[in-house]
């Protein structure tokens, strides 16, 4: 076996987004030596790695990662979960106890100050939590970034000592994923797991503007229901104005002929941002990035979380 190899588990195998992961995991050269899942409806993973041992207990789960770590043979390196929003801290918490890197989809967790309590635990255990924000790997969004943060230093040269920098970029985000009616009876379509539209669909996108246009100054939500939200976020150099949506007949007339069932448009000063290539390989971009030291760690995904969690608990 090569040395570099690294062990991977994988929690959530038979979600939606778990096959990105495994094919991130074998791009990247490594091994996925076991998951588990409650559904057994896991055969994607012949795809990749029919030799992994596969658990619908999360009590036989952890029990064999704490096996293969007392034997020293095929101890996991990391642990990727894929596992439904509100159990991401649990599972997290699995994978350091049996001596893993925690490897998590977003959102990390719903609430801040789990990010704080697991930050603690980051320095208790030496291991290290990552989350995935694919879209700051994205060519056209760092590009994007890049333009912003030049402008921002170049008009802070022009300014006056005693002067603020009054550019402010309009944003308008629309995004629309129509989902059928099974979504209202699965774990995502409540709340108090999924974190509600905001979270489970909007939160990368909150990430992304965050990341690009600073710190939030206000939020305010015009719209919370169900499958659909809207409002506003004033962010440190942009005035953002958001909807996200889960219902098909919102996605325009136009799309709707074209077959679409997804929708998405970000507006920069009334230009169209086109960002709706290159979203092939974001995964395994990430895992590139994190497996050389790189990639983005718990901290950094707080600010999403704090803006989602303020949309859900808004009056």
């Amino acid at each position: 076996m090569n040395k570099m190899m690294k062990n991977f588990g994988l929690i959530g195998a038979a979600g939606y987004i778990a096959p990105r992961h495994m094919k991130a995991i074998k791009e990247t050269g490594n091994n996925l030596v076991a998951a588990l899942d409650p559904n057994d409806s896991v055969g994607i993973i012949d795809s990749y790695f029919p030799e992994a041992d596969f658990f619908t207990e999360p009590e036989r789960f952890d029990r064999h990662m704490d096996k293969l770590r007392r034997s020293g043979k095929g101890k996991m390196d990391y642990v990727t979960i894929c596992s439904p929003n509100y159990l991401h801290d649990a599972h997290i918490r699995m994978a350091m106890r049996n001596g893993a890197h925690a490897i998590c989809e977003k959102p990390i967790v719903l609430n801040p100050w789990n990010i704080e309590a697991l930050s603690e635990l980051e320095k208790e255990t030496g291991f290290n939590i990552y989350t995935i924000l694919q879209l700051r790997l994205h060519p056209a969004i760092i590009k994007l970034k890049q333009q912003i943060t030049d402008l921002s230093v170049r008009n802070e040269m022009k300014a006056d000592h005693s002067s603020q920098i009054t550019k402010k970029y309009d944003i308008k985000l629309n995004y629309i994923t129509s989902r059928g009616k099974w979504y209202h009876f699965s774990w995502k379509g409540d709340s108090q797991k999924s974190g509600g539209v905001a979270t489970n669909v909007g939160v990368h996108f909150f990430d992304m503007l965050s990341w690009i246009f600073g710190e939030v100054k206000e939020n305010k939500v015009d719209r919370s229901q169900a499958d659909k939200a809207s409002g506003f976020l004033e962010l440190e150099h942009a005035s953002v104005k958001w909807s996200l949506s889960l219902d098909y007949n919102d996605i325009p007339k136009e799309a709707k002929l074209k077959g679409m069932r997804t929708y998405r448009s970000i507006d920069i000063n009334g230009e169209a941002f086109e960002f709706s290539d290159g979203f092939t390989n974001l995964h395994t971009r990430s895992y590139e990035e994190i497996l050389k030291g790189n990639g983005f760690r718990i901290s950094e995904a707080k600010r999403s979380v704090d803006i989602v969690h303020a949309i859900r608990n808004a009056k």
